[in-house]
């Protein structure tokens, strides 16, 4: 793995940080800590026996319990690298865990799924409604559910693992579909639209964009789609797993999802890379459910569940 794969894969540096301050924690716990115990515990025999020596000979130590008190405390001080491992230890254990099992934050830096979600929206993702997993190797160990057409989901871009995407999920394992003049059909199943005022786009310019409601059987969501634009650039088209199960032809095209994976498409029709260009997104990459719109700071409005 490469210095630049590392560094963009925060959960694995969260837990080399959790592992580093837990071994560091128990360490003190188990160890440390009832070393320095021990040797409190003879420095105040010590001291005892010294004070006890000077009184027998007449003389009465000034403070001498204040004396003891400090010689105790300056021993059992943690030195300061064990107490602030100490410190981090939990919080960082229950920001891994939170981030592995339950959910994970995430910003969108593209308009790939405009206008379900804009530029700079800080989403949350549901990570154990597809499977529990384990963290770092992302292998799925208990079942729960899987993702079903509509869904908005985050995955490991199949590329570059050290990539997280986000698409809408447009076919699921078996699935045919047929996308012929920007229109949708499933399995034989002819998706309707219904038209909405265009979309005004003012990232990067302003411009308008034909906005449909695409009607899945499962969600209704909306879609943006630029009349300049064709279905897809087939000179884009990358050689990816399983193509043969997908025939491209000028203003078609037809693909047929493989057992465990998935067909992904921007909401930005004509202005997304997805399965149309790199293939399919195996189970293995999936890495959860976007359902929340948590912050974003150009639009403070933008808050709230997501569609």
């Amino acid at each position: 793995m490469t210095v630049q794969a590392i560094l963009s894969n925060f959960a694995l540096i969260l837990f080399v940080l959790m592992v580093l301050t837990g071994i560091i924690w128990c360490l003190d716990v188990f160890v440390l800590a009832k070393q320095r115990r021990r040797l409190a515990d003879s420095a105040l025999a010590e001291f005892d026996q010294r004070s006890a020596r000077l009184v027998a000979d007449g003389v009465k130590p000034d403070s001498n319990v204040h004396a003891r008190s400090e010689l105790e405390q300056r021993i059992l001080r943690q030195p300061v690298w064990i107490e602030y491992s100490g410190s981090f230890f939990p919080v960082i254990a229950l920001v891994f865990i939170l981030r592995s099992f339950l959910y994970e934050p995430f910003k969108i830096p593209t308009s790939s799924m405009v206008p379900t979600l804009l530029v700079g929206d800080l989403i949350l993702v549901n990570k154990y409604t597809y499977g529990i997993r384990l963290p770092i190797l992302n292998e799925k160990i208990i079942e729960v559910n899987d993702p079903k057409r509509g869904d908005v989901m985050v995955f490991k871009y199949p590329k570059d693992m050290s990539q997280d995407y986000i698409k809408r999920v447009i076919g699921v394992p078996g699935d045919k579909i047929v996308y012929e003049n920007k229109r949708l059909t499933v399995n034989g199943n002819v998706i309707t639209y219904t038209p909405m005022d265009d979309y005004l786009d003012d990232e990067g310019g302003f411009s308008y964009h034909k906005q449909f409601v695409e009607n899945l059987p499962e969600k209704k969501h909306r879609i943006l789609n630029w009349d300049e634009r064709p279905i897809f650039n087939r000179a884009s088209v990358e050689n990816f797993p399983g193509h043969e199960a997908c025939t491209f032809l000028e203003e078609k095209f037809t693909c047929t999802v493989p057992a465990g994976n998935y067909f992904m498409m921007g909401d930005n029709r004509d202005n997304s890379q997805d399965s149309r260009y790199w293939g399919f997104v195996p189970d293995k990459n999936i890495v959860g459910k976007a359902f929340f719109v948590w912050m974003n700071l150009g639009n403070p409005k933008r808050i709230g569940g997501i569609d």
